[in-house]
């Protein structure tokens, strides 16, 4: 590190003496274009361009921190935590934003606090009360404020605080966990508020000088600065393809605005990547395209609703596609389908790559999750997808996606089984990519509660030094699909396998039933 930063100062110092000799020779008699070069191998000055500083770098924020700076508010929420479901984002080590105002690693909130807990009316266990901090900023003169969800989530009282220091109550106008925004309303004193507009038309370049405001770690009104470090951040969230920046935020930054130099809201700060909790530099912000959209649906419905097919889907990776002979072709393979729902009525199937929604490209599981969001419901989809290796076109109606918590739900409940089964050793069978394979016979079904419709080769023994037992196939797992084909027993799978190494490919993309789920895996053909 200290090389690296050694370097980066002198660099910088040099760089300004080039710029000066350069400035300084140009008043100067230069030798000729045809003289000898000195000794010591020195450029001659004649050939060394004149540049002008590069404009945009501004000597101060303070105009713009002045001019915005009324705008952006404290927020003090005291709120009921339940600490048996706490969340993380699932995208980066350490965690970065447990859901709802907790203390730990959330990036907004400050140490709990409250009362010991004790018991409702009811009888019910009472929750502790904690207080945390985040930031927010005016939308309108008529006292709309901007915040993330995670801030004001499980609120039981809202305070804004603004830059004068007056606190005023607020009431959430609707949440969104989706995105993690929500929008308040100050009640009481009805404004005029001074405000910020979100900026859509001309966004910063990577580079670009950006300002963060907010209220970390409870100093209200702190102003940072930096550069937009990226765009189209994917850490783990399914709406949202965030902006990376590297304008410090921390504790309490959370739901703050970052501004581009002319005072505009770009977007709204939500997470950060940090080992220890504290800002190491990289912070993540909702894009305003994605804030506005959904901050305008809150204030006139207080709903957002997205379209939906019924189907769990995952990223269809270079590995799957050497496995499928399909070169380069990226998209999202369909791991299972919702009993009844628009997937299924329309004919999708496990195993299905879809490549592309309406014409456009997909690119990841992510990618298609946001098409399908983007559409109303009753709206008619066409996918383009591969199955059998062969393109077709499937159109599905689109439904009303369900809220997070009711996915999370049916996520747990499965459709039961996929326990790795006690009792007697397997039976020895020839391993095809490292498992030994069974049949699925009743006392299997019974011993794993294994659904009816389950159909596949049961593993039955791992070799873990396998291919198969380094990415996490156990006893008890079923084997349904393999290269798009159906498997009902080893044989079937032995097959693809021998097919798959005539072809001269390296893996096989095999469907793994457990736990009333299906996922896809690249398994390396041994040999």
């Amino acid at each position: 590190m200290t090389s690296k930063k050694t370097g980066y100062i002198l660099g910088a110092v040099a760089g300004a003496g080039v710029m000066a000799a350069a400035v300084a020779g140009a008043g100067m008699r230069l030798p000729a274009a045809h003289a000898e070069m000195p000794p010591g191998g020195l450029i001659k000055a004649s050939t060394a361009p004149i540049f002008a500083p590069p404009p945009g770098a501004p000597m101060s924020f303070a105009d713009i921190v002045d001019r915005v700076s009324p705008a952006v508010v404290s927020i003090n929420v005291t709120s009921r935590v339940d600490t048996s479901n706490l969340r993380q984002f699932p995208g980066l080590p350490f965690g970065i934003i447990p859901r709802g105002p907790q203390g730990g690693q959330d990036d907004d909130d400050g140490p709990g606090g409250g009362d010991p807990g004790g018991r409702t009316e009811r009888g019910q266990p009472r929750l502790p009360t904690q207080q945390s901090s985040g930031s927010g900023f005016f939308i309108s003169a008529d006292g709309y404020v901007v915040t993330n969800n995670h801030v004001v989530e499980n609120a039981e009282t809202i305070k804004v605080v603004l830059k004068d220091e007056t606190e005023l109550e607020a009431e959430v106008v609707g949440r969104d966990e989706a995105t993690d925004l929500a929008v308040l309303r100050v009640k009481g004193r009805r404004g005029p508020f001074p405000y910020v507009n979100f900026e859509n038309a001309g966004k910063p370049r990577v580079g670009d000088w950006v300002i963060t405001l907010g209220n970390p770690f409870g100093l209200g009104g702190t102003a940072t600065a930096g550069i937009v470090s990226a765009y189209g951040r994917d850490i783990g969230e399914t709406f949202v393809d965030y902006i990376q920046i590297d304008a410090p935020i921390n504790r309490g930054n959370s739901g703050g605005p970052t501004f581009d130099v002319y005072g505009r809201v770009i977007g709204v700060n939500t997470a950060i990547f940090s080992p220890s909790g504290g800002s190491v530099g990289i912070g993540f912000a909702i894009p305003s395209e994605v804030a506005e959209a959904v901050t305008k649906q809150l204030i006139s419905g207080g709903k957002i609703e997205r379209g939906y097919i019924g189907a769990t889907i995952q990223n269809f990776t270079a590995e799957m596609a050497e496995a499928q002979g399909l070169g380069d072709q990226k998209g999202a393979i369909v791991s299972d389908i919702s009993p009844g729902g628009p997937s299924q009525r329309a004919g999708v199937q496990i195993g299905d790559v879809v490549i592309a929604v309406n014409g456009n490209t997909v690119k990841s599981s992510s990618d298609l999750t946001r098409q399908v969001a983007r559409v109303r419901a009753g709206d008619i989809l066409r996918l383009d997808v591969i199955r059998d290796g062969k393109r077709r076109t499937v159109e599905i109606r689109s439904g009303v996606r369900p809220s997070e918590r009711e996915l999370a739900a049916n996520d747990n409940l499965g459709r039961g089984g996929g326990a790795t089964p006690p009792g007697a050793s397997p039976s020895p069978r020839a391993p095809v990519l490292g498992m030994s394979l069974g049949p699925i016979d009743e006392g299997a079904r019974n011993r794993l509660n294994l659904p009816a419709d389950v159909r596949g080769a049961l593993v039955e023994n791992v070799d873990q030094a396998s291919d198969a037992g380094a990415k996490g196939l156990r006893r008890g797992d079923v084997i349904t699909l393999a290269n798009g084909r159906i498997i009902a027993g080893a044989t079937d799978l032995a097959a693809v396998v021998d097919a798959a190494k005539k072809a001269g490919r390296t893996s096989v993309v095999v469907g793994v039933y457990r736990n009333g789920r299906t996922a896809f895996l690249p398994i390396k053909v041994a040999g």
